[in-house]
């Protein structure tokens, strides 16, 4: 082998494992506006992001947050089946959660109807949606299922009643969520 063609699948390598340690960082930053935000709390992260709703409360991998109405504060309805579509926020370890920066609502903890620890804000018990892939997707947003509505959480820990700004996506007919 040439000395520069080694060189460059050396410097091929070397970029290929520095993308590979970015993308297994375990810290996670999520924007509120334009200058990122890290909100960190024991066993996990919690913060605020800019989305087509405004800005709404994210998890650990920036993942849009959600209640539900049919729960009560520090209650969650959300049983085995509902878990599977909507997984819990889960709490961090220990008992008292502090506070997040970007975040008014009180934060507490809760158990699902699991058992497992969960985290609430304003009391309301915190979800994801399964159909959101990626930072950002509101998928969930004004969902009825479940015995109520499905909102995003806003920093204040109350529900995004608005409707996504982005324009309306053309449908050839069918389609809708098949759960």
């Amino acid at each position: 082998m040439s000395g520069s063609r080694f060189t460059v699948r050396l410097l091929g390598a070397a970029a290929t494992l520095m993308l590979a340690a970015a993308c297994g960082s375990s810290t996670a930053t999520t924007t509120s506006g334009t200058s990122p935000t890290k909100a960190t709390t024991p066993g996990g992260v919690l913060g605020v992001a800019t989305t087509s709703l405004g800005p709404v409360l994210v998890d650990s991998k920036g993942l849009t947050v959600y209640l539900l109405t049919a729960d009560s504060p520090g209650h969650s309805s959300c049983a085995a089946q509902c878990l599977q579509f909507w997984p819990p926020v889960s709490a961090p370890a220990g008992s008292a959660v502090p506070s997040v920066q970007g975040v008014s609502a009180t934060l507490a903890v809760t158990k699902a109807t699991s058992g497992a620890s969960m985290l609430t804000a304003g009391g309301w018990p915190l979800y994801t949606f399964a159909a959101d892939k990626a930072p950002g997707d509101v998928n969930g947003q004004g969902k009825k299922s479940f015995g109520g509505t499905w909102y995003a959480v806003s920093p204040s820990g109350m529900a995004v009643k608005a409707t996504p700004t982005s324009p309306p996506a053309t449908s050839s007919g069918g389609g809708g969520y098949g759960y």
